[in-house]
């Protein structure tokens, strides 16, 4: 069956953009429908920050449990249960699911359509439905929040060896015996510390020569002590060239090093070295939509595609890959489509937090991106040893760093490697947002005992 629609906007994705702006185009008086092929919510949702950051917790549990003679509170052997970690993960993800498909549900105007979406030319997209019917939705504005999914590297892409995915490793209901790693990036790390926590040995096989390849080298260095620290084998330099599996279920992982050819086994396979963006389906070409070399729909600083009354938001344009990136991504089409604003991605901050323990949060330039640019700045740096509410708390790994203009005294990024750093992050984001001084910090009353009290400290040892 076939049917000819015409709405003021189709939206294809209902991730963490494309969901409230269904909601408010709709109930802003647009005639709005919205295509999804998965789950409602996309993948932070479903896959991604909210599952993740359940079992992180979960892993955290563990680990202080172990931990507790260093308290003084002794209690028995500590152990996991596994199926039940991912039920709780799952009843969280539930519940976030359901609210979200409650909220596309009540709002007059849209319509929520199961399928998957092509376009057939730059106004129209065609819907196959999961009933296999299909229909023609024709419209105006067309937004596309389709997202990403993890990349395979080709060669060790076999069918012989089950390969995991951040995915596909959170419906585990074992523990693996040795989980080997590839990719040292924000969601390798977390897996890896997760499952090393749960009580498996833990590989990570790094590229680079370092993990977490944006950072500066002392904090991602700390990162790779922290982790040997908890006995994760980190691997750097290091690069899987084939897969196999033995006889007796083992996998065989071939790497190459600098100091020749190895093997590395271990039961379970995870792949966490980059994705790529759910573009290749979607028809693009018809509708002179243009992309980069890896599929990412190119944006102007508008978030418009080379094609007329085509946007596209969240992860498959490209850039930086976070949930509240995404969210600002819908945040400046409203503004501009419903507020007659002239909102746009130039120079906005992009703050992140890595959910390994103790956390990294990162915002605005990196030490070696500043120095890159010939910035004039002073750096201050804070072991998490002389933070107070940290040796209270006996969570002392990790340290804060600053980077200020020396010129004008504003804070131009930092990366807190502590502790809640997340959280300490957001407190330097906000003097970022309102252009406060550093030294308005460094003077500043904290109350005591408390993480923020040490800005006091991390700026007074301020040097060139």
């Amino acid at each position: 069956m076939s049917n000819n629609d015409t709405h003021d906007a189709v939206i294809i994705g209902t991730g963490q953009a494309g969901k409230p702006l269904a909601v408010s185009l709709a109930k802003a008086g647009w005639k709005t429908a919205v295509v999804e092929r998965d789950a409602v919510g996309g993948s932070c949702i479903n896959v991604g920050c909210t599952p993740t950051k359940t079992m992180v917790a979960s892993a955290r549990i563990a680990h202080l449990a172990r931990r507790g003679p260093d308290y003084g509170i002794i209690s028995g052997p500590v152990t996991v249960d596994l199926a039940r970690v991912r039920q709780r993960k799952q009843d969280v993800v539930t519940s976030f699911r359901v609210g979200s498909e409650k909220g596309l549900d009540r709002t007059r105007g849209l319509e929520l359509l199961r399928g998957e979406a092509r376009f057939q030319g730059p106004h129209a997209v065609e819907v196959t439905t999961l009933e296999g019917q299909t229909r023609i939705l024709n419209a105006a504005k067309i937004f596309i929040n389709t997202g990403t999914r993890p990349a395979i590297p080709p060669n060790i892409d076999t069918p012989d060896v089950t390969i995991l995915d951040n995915a596909s490793i959170m419906e585990l209901d074992a523990v693996p015996e040795h989980l080997l790693v590839l990719g040292g990036g924000y969601i390798g790390l977390e897996f890896g510390q997760m499952f090393r926590r749960f009580g498996s040995e833990v590989t990570i096989i790094q590229r680079g020569t370092q993990l977490l390849n944006r950072e500066d080298p002392d904090v991602s260095g700390e990162i790779a002590t922290i982790l040997r620290g908890e006995g994760i084998e980190v691997l750097l330099d290091t690069e899987a060239i084939a897969v196999s599996r033995r006889a007796d279920g083992q996998i065989d992982l071939a790497v190459r090093t600098r100091e020749g050819d190895r093997i590395k086994s271990g039961s379970h396979l995870l792949a966490a070295a980059g994705r790529v963006p759910n573009s290749d389906r979607l028809n693009l070409a018809s509708a002179g939509i243009e992309t980069d070399g890896r599929g990412f729909v190119k944006v102007n600083e508008r978030l418009e595609s080379s094609a007329q009354g085509v946007y596209a938001l969240g992860d498959v344009k490209g850039g930086p890959a976070f949930t509240h990136i995404s969210y600002d991504d819908y945040r400046i089409v409203e503004t501009n489509l419903l507020k007659g604003g002239s909102a746009t991605t130039e120079g906005r901050l992009v703050p992140y937090a890595v959910f390994i323990d103790p956390q990294l949060g990162r915002v605005g330039l990196t030490e070696t991106e500043a120095r890159r640019e010939g910035r004039n700045i002073r750096v201050a740096k804070l072991p998490m040893t002389h933070v107070a509410r940290a040796i209270e708390m006996d969570e002392t790994r990790g340290f804060m760093k600053a980077i200020v203009d020396a010129d004008t005294d504003r804070i131009l990024g930092c990366a807190i490697l502590g502790i809640e750093g997340g959280e300490v992050m957001s407190l330097l984001q906000m003097a970022m947002l309102g252009g406060v001084s550093y030294t308005a910090i460094r003077d500043g009353v904290f109350a005591h005992p408390t993480l923020a009290e040490s800005l006091n400290n991390l700026f007074m040892s301020m040097k060139r």
